[in-house]
């Protein structure tokens, strides 16, 4: 016997798909630092990126192309240099969809739901 599978709306699986492209773009220690440098600048070149970083420039690129791809940085050509931010907005809405996800959370905790005590 197979339990069906409550329908969820279709902006909830666009917010899913969003949590996890973005928690996977987190999922590694030096995209995570990459961040907080870019952070705590308003911009920044790879190369200065490298120079923080014990990675090659080949594996540090690679991870600024994960970070792009989600949308967590930007980067603009600058001559033969690329020029990085963080994309701002987006953090402010990885924060929206974490603080939702905790949320439902806490709800199931205080309504006693969850039954894996």
């Amino acid at each position: 016997m197979s339990v069906a599978a409550p329908e969820v709306r279709a902006s909830e699986q666009v917010a899913e798909r969003e949590l996890a492209l973005l928690a996977k773009a987190f999922a590694h220690p030096a995209r995570v630092r990459i961040l907080r440098l870019l952070l705590g600048r308003d911009s920044c070149f790879c190369g200065e990126i490298v120079e923080q970083l014990p990675l090659a420039q080949a594996t540090v690129s690679q991870h600024l192309k994960v970070l792009r791809d989600a949308d967590l940085i930007q980067g603009q050509i600058d001559g033969l240099r690329t020029c990085y931010c963080a994309n701002r907005q987006r953090l402010a809405e990885l924060h929206d969809l974490v603080a939702d996800l905790l949320a439902e959370a806490v709800e199931l905790d205080e309504d006693g739901r969850c039954g894996c005590r």
